[in-house]
């Protein structure tokens, strides 16, 4: 054990500077108390920790003895479980508010504790209202708001506490949420027309979520946008294999959309691999139409679709030719 720090946290209290405390729960827990630094190990133990823990989850709230043990026992607790809670409580206090009794950020209420809000600073706080403000604000301060909401949130929740099931369930509440910003904050880059930073988002969803269609939107809009449509065709491909496979299903009406006027921008850009699409786009045409269905045109009369479809087959079969060549 740092011994050092353990005087440092206990010393004589600096009235008023002391009291606020500033804790970060996004990645590892640290508490600072003045100039007075706690890491997860110097908090008077495992469930002094976590007790701490759970009331930072619900700060400002209380949380009952009753709660309190079921969560830290999961529900296998000791004989004498409040008053062993309350020596916890007490371990904890004299960490967070040395020489303060009661008076500090931890207090009592009946039947159970709660950190008062007033006196902590929490980083988790700081994100989610960081997020609540970017839903009501111009693209520009929104955008700003939620790049610095994610700086917060790039670590995961509780990093310091991984075998809990509560601590498990709360975190997979978290990186839902900071999914959910990654997808808005690229949703808002695109709007600004930073499509790069959009895909960056996006991807950074997909690295651990890649069944979140959202992020698929948002990276597939982005591309297009910036001019990248055989990009884009590729992340469509592998968005519509990745729902095939892991849920039966294909992409929804927004990605298909996508995906037609991707097909046709690429068909329009006259290199080989765009005329292998003008191809095969006149070859659909010519088998089943060139619009949705109830507002297609007439097909061709059988003479021209065959011309058509000729024609078509020509352009694709040479250039698979040339793939194959180029392989060798």
């Amino acid at each position: 054990m740092d011994t050092t720090s353990v005087v440092d946290a206990r010393r004589a209290p600096v009235p008023g500077a002391e009291q606020h405390l500033t804790i970060t729960m996004l990645g590892a827990l640290e508490v600072r108390r003045g100039d007075v630094v706690l890491g997860p190990h110097q908090l008077g133990g495992p469930k002094s920790r976590q007790i701490l823990e759970i009331l930072l989850l619900h700060l400002g709230t209380p949380v009952s003895k009753g709660r309190l043990i079921d969560l830290l026992w999961e529900g296998a607790p000791p004989v004498a479980s409040v008053s062993t809670l309350e020596s916890y409580v007490s371990v904890l206090r004299r960490c967070l508010q040395p020489g303060r009794g009661k008076a500090g950020a931890l207090r009592t209420t009946t039947g159970g504790y709660y950190l008062d809000a007033s006196m902590v600073d929490l980083d988790l706080t700081r994100f989610n209202a960081l997020v609540r403000r970017a839903g009501g604000c111009p693209p520009a301060q929104a955008y700003q708001c939620l790049c610095e909401a994610l700086s917060l949130a790039s670590a995961p929740l509780l990093g310091s506490e991984l075998l809990p099931e509560w601590a498990e369930a709360e975190r997979r509440l978290q990186n839902s949420r900071t999914a959910a910003a990654m997808v808005q904050a690229a949703d808002t880059a695109r709007e600004l027309g930073l499509d790069t930073e959009a895909v960056d988002w996006s991807q950074r969803v997909l690295d651990t979520d890649e069944l979140n269609e959202s992020a698929w939107t948002s990276m597939i809009l982005a591309l297009e946008q910036g001019g990248h449509p055989v990009s884009g065709l590729r992340a469509y491909e592998r968005c519509r294999a990745v729902l095939a496979r892991e849920l039966g299903c294909s992409p929804g009406p927004v990605l298909q959309d996508a995906q037609e006027r991707l097909l046709r921008a690429t068909s329009a850009s006259g290199d080989d691999f765009g005329q292998v699409i003008h191809a095969l786009l006149a070859i659909q045409g010519a088998l089943e139409g060139g619009g949705p269905q109830g507002h297609r045109p007439a097909l061709p009369d059988p003479t021209d679709r065959e011309i058509i479809v000729r024609d078509a087959g020509t352009v694709i079969s040479g250039y698979l030719h040339r793939a194959l060549l180029d392989s060798a």
